[in-house]
This record gives C-alpha cells, structure tokens and sequence, in this order.
C-alpha cells in the first residue's frame, strides 16, 4: 500500500513503455479519449476482472478493467486513483473513476453503450453525480435499475502488484468494492413513479460502440435455446 501522491514507475511495477503510455494521458480528456478507443472486452471465455497490465497488453476492457487503467494514469499526475461503484437491481453494477475540478466531481468511464459514460466535473457532490446515470441506467427490459453509489475507494490502499502489474485476474477490487458502504439513491415510494424507457430510447439504446462478435452472439443465442 502506498500513500504517495505521485505513482512512479516503480510504485506501479511497470516498464517503461507502460509508464510512458500513461505518463502521455495526462488530463482526464485524454484518458477517457484512450479508454474510448479501446475495444471492448466481451468477455469470450468467461467472466475476467484484469489488471492495468493485462489491459494495455491487449487493448480491451469492460468498466472496471477501465476503471483502473484511467485511476492508474491519474495517480502518475498526482491525482487521488478512486473508484465508485454504482449498485443496480436486476442489472450490472458499474464501476466509474472519480476527478474533481474546481470543488466539483466528474467521471470516467469504459462502456459500450451510450448512456453510462463520461460526466463532466459540474457536480457538487457524489449523489449528484450518480443521479446523472439514473435515467440511462436500463436493463433490457427497459426498466431503471441503478439504486446505490458507493463511498469512493482509493486504490492506494490495495498493493499493485494486485491491480496494476499483475497478470491475472484481481478479483479483490470488485471484493473490496462490493464491502464499501452504499447509499440508496432512491426508494421505494419513489421507484412507483419511475416510467420505464419509451419506445424511441428503447431504439437508440440498441446502438453500441463495438460491436459483439459473431461466435459470441451465436453461443449466447444457442444458450437461450437450452434454456427454453
């Protein structure tokens, strides 16, 4: 565990083309820029949860994977690396990277959709900041599924050899994550008003940054028919 405010290359375990690429990324513009053009990981062989390393080695992630390498490159400029986790029913939870700027908190985000990504640092605290995900946060039932935020968590506290230079799976963040504590974003008596998705978001949400591959839509659709 390291409390330092700038993450050095030999702080992270990386070499130095590594440390280089993230040294480049040096405004959380140019982050989400780099975690937009990388492709999406669909997960073919199952769930993963990879380090930073693994990440660059491959050029594919999903949000948390995202999460990380963009709170990476911020601890090497010497910004806090936080994460908040984002807790919905019935659907994925989604984990985001955190920023301020000027007493106001923005995010990054790895996702292939259009709705769950990066917010502008113009909100005044954590809850505000996730009710901005609320509307967009969909299942594919068109409900509206985000519940709770987290407290942020920052990575400092987790050795990188876990998250950052490692080679497998760090399943200890999304662990670590999952204990935080959580805030409800909405209850009960509210979640009786909520309107599910009308019928032209429901079209345009269908639209995706990368997108699936063939012989994963094929397995997933034989799957359903097992099922059935």
């Amino acid at each position: 565990m390291s409390a330092k405010r700038f993450a050095r290359m030999s702080d992270l375990g990386l070499t130095s083309k590594e440390y280089a690429l993230l040294s480049r990324l040096d405004t959380p513009q140019k982050i989400q820029a780099y975690l937009l053009d990388l492709k999406q990981n669909f997960e073919p062989d199952g769930d993963t949860c990879r380090p930073v390393r693994e990440v660059l080695r491959t050029g594919r992630a999903h949000c948390i994977e995202g999460a990380m390498l963009a709170a990476a490159a911020l601890w090497v400029h010497g910004e806090p690396p936080l994460l908040l986790d984002m807790r919905a029913e019935r659907d994925f939870d989604h984990v985001v990277t955190l920023f301020r700027r000027n007493g106001h908190w923005g995010a990054m985000s790895k996702t292939n959709g259009i709705g769950l990504r990066w917010r502008d640092p113009v909100y005044r605290t954590l809850r505000e900041l996730a009710m901005s995900y609320f509307h967009e946060y969909t299942n594919k039932r068109n409900h509206k599924t985000l519940r709770e935020y987290s407290v942020p968590f920052d990575l400092r506290r987790m050795d990188t050899s876990i998250w950052v230079s490692g080679t497998k799976n760090c399943w200890e963040v999304g662990e670590k994550l999952d204990g935080l504590r959580h805030f409800r974003l909405v209850n009960g008596h509210h979640l009786k008003t909520v309107a599910r998705r009308d019928p032209f978001e429901r079209r345009v949400s269908v639209l995706l940054q990368y997108r699936r591959p063939r012989a994963l839509v094929e397995k997933l659709a034989h799957a359903k028919l097992k099922r059935k």
